[in-house]
């Protein structure tokens, strides 16, 4: 299955935590990032690759349905103490309103109802478009098997694909590229790679070996020690 990304803004920390833990158990779903500002919010949202955004509606200095308005082409649930604010939140069309304290079914199930938009909107993402040294570029997810930070200039990274060609995307960092990417399919494993499932072939406490075609610059990729057991959970 793949995954709606999510993001999250609640002024109150202990609200922002539980969301993210309730989100986290939903296998759909990735937590994309957590905001408690909704100014710090719209100033970031141009760098954040989500599709649906759990929004709170009482924060100070600008409330959760001013914030709505400013959010283009993505789906928002709001979540409030407050459901006097619930006819405002339709009127702006969001997917739906859940009061609190949220119960988790009551939270997936308006979840699944995002994920059936998402999916019946757009279909299941198979690729993403970037600046390359061969100009703009469809780089596909199932014809990837590594990434790597390039040698020459680190702000470029390069895409070593299953019919040996490679791509060169130009400025973008692992953070940005890790968001484009379906995080059931890929995974960072140290600081500067980032590796597809399906090439896995075997996996020790510190080393990766990919199935790649010979011959191949690299088979054999570091597992740091921070993205050890990020790895050991996603790989199952």
């Amino acid at each position: 299955m793949s995954r709606i990304r999510c993001v999250i803004l609640d002024d109150e920390l202990s609200g922002l935590a539980y969301l993210r833990m309730l989100c986290e158990q939903f296998p759909f779903v990735e937590v994309v990032k957590c905001f408690d500002s909704p100014h710090y919010f719209l100033e970031e949202i141009q760098n954040v690759n989500f599709d649906v955004c759990l929004l709170d509606i009482n924060m100070p200095g600008m409330n959760g349905l001013e914030v709505a308005k400013k959010i283009e082409n993505k789906y928002v649930i709001f979540v409030s103490a407050h459901p006097e604010f619930a006819v405002d939140a339709y009127d702006l069309e969001a997917i739906d309103f859940i009061k609190k304290p949220v119960i988790k079914d009551r939270l997936e199930k308006a979840l699944k109802k995002a994920y059936k938009l998402i999916v019946e909107k757009t279909g299941v993402d198979k690729y993403f478009n970037w600046n390359t040294n061969l100009g703009k570029s469809k780089i596909f997810f199932d014809e990837i098997i590594y990434v790597s930070t390039s040698e020459v200039d680190k702000r470029d990274k390069m895409v070593f694909m299953n019919d040996d060609r490679t791509l060169l995307l130009k400025n973008i960092t692992i953070e940005k590229l890790i968001s484009l990417l379906p995080s059931d399919q890929f995974i960072q494993i140290n600081k500067s790679e980032i590796i597809s499932k399906r090439s896995v072939l075997a996996h020790s406490a510190n080393e990766i070996t990919l199935k790649v075609k010979d011959p191949s610059p690299k088979a054999s990729f570091l597992l740091g020690e921070p993205f050890r057991k990020p790895f050991l959970d996603w790989i199952g």
